[in-house]
């Protein structure tokens, strides 16, 4: 016989589990103890959403499901932002929260919530455990759900004296699963449409960046040598450094990529997720669209594909090059206008203006991260910015979520990547705004004595938010709010703070932090003035004079 929650550890151990993100509570002692003699690392964090956002970053960058742990009632709630987030975002995560106990009401209903309920919506599957025998079912069950295609967040519900149970139970071990292969008929049809194409474009989505697939794609475009570009969370999937690069689609339409897009008659898009703000707006004039997925595509009214090719996607991109490689006489027809995009991002790149402008912050931030150090973005006016003009070599090197685009995960998120690639340079980006949201979190990176540099932009205000209100002829108002002494807020946690004072200065208080190592934040004013100019008052004007 063995307790409930030792079993439930040991079903963790066994699906590989290394750290357990959480704040525990009294539902939680059980577990507590049982983790206490396990060789699973417990990550303490100041918020159960930032518990979540962590456990979300590592199911992203491993593929294997992170893990959170909350109580139950108000500590669970807390984790719904980040359950959207990874739901969202296809990121796989496994939830465990606590509960009262299910066989007596000694506490009547204080702090009961029905957690699995509210959790449903938000998740690919949620369960109360309700037996200790069950346990190591449910935990296999729910490790499976939660990596296999589409990935996503899984919820456990332990009631308390279920965990103090004891139960006699056999640990499953996990068996490998692997996708089918898309019919021979299916890469048929798309290739004939590839080879009849007289302007093919390739397409990375958000589902592109799996991390098993950074070679199978690398491959295919390079044995096909067609143009390609990405949406925000395909950034990466293919080395950008390639000369077949054309760009990220930022924005969904008049755009600098766009160019290549709107002159394209046929697209073909390797892991699209419609969760993404479109990339390009699709319509019956437009090119056509080949669909290459693990699922079948999701059809929105901007998106719409022709032909798909359904399944393992490394597997079908391999058939799909054997057709195609040598008999594209069309394939490299959109290449001219390369030049011409990635030049127009370079614009104003090191202008020595302060505040400093956006372009100039990517600039100097790509010049100190090297191929493989990681970027977590927050979400604000900068995630554009740096979706447009920072280019990226290795797979899931800029962490930006273009799907439930939430504030305060930026650093978090920056945690979760420190600890998984302990040995290369991981910088959060976060706004002013959304920093605050969970700045906390500093004294966690502080006491995991994590090498961790966050950048500050301010601009005293909710900039996109701002920028949208503008763009919408509203007037200016509501949006600013004052700040702390952000340097002296970083040394309260026992973190370094510095200020950036001028534009020189930015690459060498970033260079300067890495090679201290610890934490670091430094925090920089922005101007995004260039926000209407570029994004309202230039890019329109390129569609116009056409």
């Amino acid at each position: 016989m063995t307790k409930a929650s030792d079993l439930l550890v040991a079903a963790l151990e066994n699906e590989g589990v290394e750290y357990i993100f959480a704040i525990p509570g009294e539902e939680n002692l059980d577990v507590l103890e049982s983790l206490r003699r396990s060789k699973i690392k417990l990550v303490l964090t100041r918020h159960e959403q930032a518990a979540g956002f962590m456990a979300a970053t590592y199911g992203r960058l491993t593929g294997r499901a992170g893990v959170c742990l909350t109580t139950l009632g108000p500590g669970a709630l807390n984790l719904t932002t980040a359950a959207a987030y990874a739901h969202l975002g296809a990121m796989p995560m496994v939830m465990i929260t606590g509960q009262k106990a299910i066989r007596s009401s000694r506490q009547a209903r204080f702090q009961i919530v029905d957690i699995v309920a509210t959790m449903r919506p938000l998740t690919k599957m949620a369960t109360q455990i309700a037996s200790a025998q069950s346990i190591p079912t449910l935990v296999r069950d729910a490790f499976r759900v939660a990596q296999q295609e589409r990935p996503g967040p899984v919820h456990l519900e332990l009631p308390e004296d279920i965990a103090a149970d004891e139960a006699a139970a056999e640990i499953i071990p996990p068996h490998l699963v692997e996708l089918a292969v898309a019919p021979a008929a299916a890469i048929e049809r798309a290739a004939a449409m590839i080879v009849a194409a007289r302007r093919p474009l390739v397409m990375l989505g958000a589902a592109a960046s799996r991390p098993h697939l950074a070679e199978p794609l690398s491959a295919f475009v390079r044995r096909c040598g067609i143009p390609f570009f990405n949406t925000q969370m395909g950034k990466g999937a293919v080395n950008a450094g390639s000369n077949l690069y054309m760009g990220t689609a930022a924005l969904s339409e008049r755009d600098w990529v766009h160019e290549a897009i709107d002159q394209a008659d046929l697209i073909i898009s390797i892991g699209h997720d419609t969760v993404e703000k479109p990339p390009f707006l699709m319509g019956h004039d437009g090119p056509q669209v080949i669909h290459v997925g693990a699922t079948p595509a999701t059809v929105e009214q901007v998106y719409f594909p022709q032909a798909e090719i359904v399944g393992d996607v490394g597997a079908g991109l391999a058939a799909l090059a054997d057709r195609l490689e040598g008999n594209l006489p069309n394939g490299q027809a959109l290449l001219d206008l390369r030049e011409g995009i990635l030049g127009h991002l370079a614009e104003r790149a090191t202008e020595d203006r302060f505040p400093l402008t956006p372009q100039r912050i990517v600039h100097d931030v790509r010049q100190v991260i090297p191929p493989d150090g990681i970027v977590a973005l927050d979400n604000g006016m900068y995630k554009i910015w740096f979706a447009r003009n920072y280019r990226t070599s290795v797979a899931n090197t800029l962490l930006l979520d273009n799907a439930l685009a939430t504030m305060g995960a930026g650093l978090p998120s920056a945690i979760a990547a420190s600890l998984i690639h302990p040995d290369r340079r991981v910088l959060a980006v976060c706004g002013d705004g959304g920093f605050m949201m969970n700045s906390q979190e500093l004294e966690t990176a502080v006491r995991l004595k994590l090498n961790l540099v966050v950048l500050v932009l301010e601009d005293r205000a909710y900039g996109m938010i701002r920028w949208k209100q503008e763009v919408d002829a509203f007037p200016d108002f509501g949006l600013e709010f004052g700040n702390p002494d952000f340097v002296a807020y970083a040394r309260s946690y026992g973190a370094n703070g510095s200020r950036v004072g001028k534009a020189s200065e930015l690459s060498t208080m970033l260079e300067a932090a890495f090679e201290e190592g610890g934490v670091h934040l430094v925090v920089v004013p922005v101007d995004y003035g260039e926000n209407m100019r570029v994004l309202v008052k230039e890019l329109p004007s390129v569609v116009q004079a056409k």
